[in-house]
């Protein structure tokens, strides 16, 4: 599996689009879970007790980064040969967007556009924020299985 991994990212399109989806994935959803504050200037923190969160994003961050270019790698080859591709893409969007779950400053907005319904989402999310995260994580995990197979079997990468 590992040498399916060198094999996608050997290529440096890949690994810079690796490493940007890391990025832009850890800030953006530092900056939701309100570890990182833009305003009045840029400031880090990380409370007591909410290193389980911090870790928990760091892994969606890194499956991510690991995924999405893998199955990009895969529609790219699939697209050339001509064979049906199956859902790889749309488990990592799932996986990513289902990380994306803290709720702080935008869930205001979400309570104040939506009422009540919008309350009982913000507490519902910001209650199983830790769960739906390890969901996500499960998810990026089977799906980053299945992109090492796809590639090996569909695409015939044999390292």
């Amino acid at each position: 599996m590992t040498s399916t991994t060198k094999i996608v990212f050997s290529n440096p399109r890949y690994a810079v689009l690796g490493f940007v989806i890391f990025t832009c994935m850890l800030v953006g959803l530092l900056i939701m879970s309100e570890f990182i504050f833009l305003e009045p200037y840029v400031v880090s923190h990380l409370p007591t007790g909410t290193e389980t969160a911090f870790v928990l994003i760091v892994i969606i961050s890194v499956f991510s980064a690991l995924v999405l270019p893998m199955n990009i790698f895969r529609i790219n080859i699939l697209k050339k040969s001509k064979q049906k591709m199956g859902g790889g893409i749309f488990g990592s969007i799932i996986g990513a967007a289902a990380g994306a779950c803290s709720c702080g400053p935008i869930g205001f907005a979400v309570i104040s556009t939506f009422g009540s319904v919008g309350a009982t989402a913000t507490a519902f999310l910001t209650n199983y924020e830790t769960p739906i995260r390890m969901v996500a994580i499960g998810i990026l995990i089977v799906t980053y299985f299945t992109t090492v197979k796809s590639l090996k079997m569909e695409c015939r990468i044999n390292p």
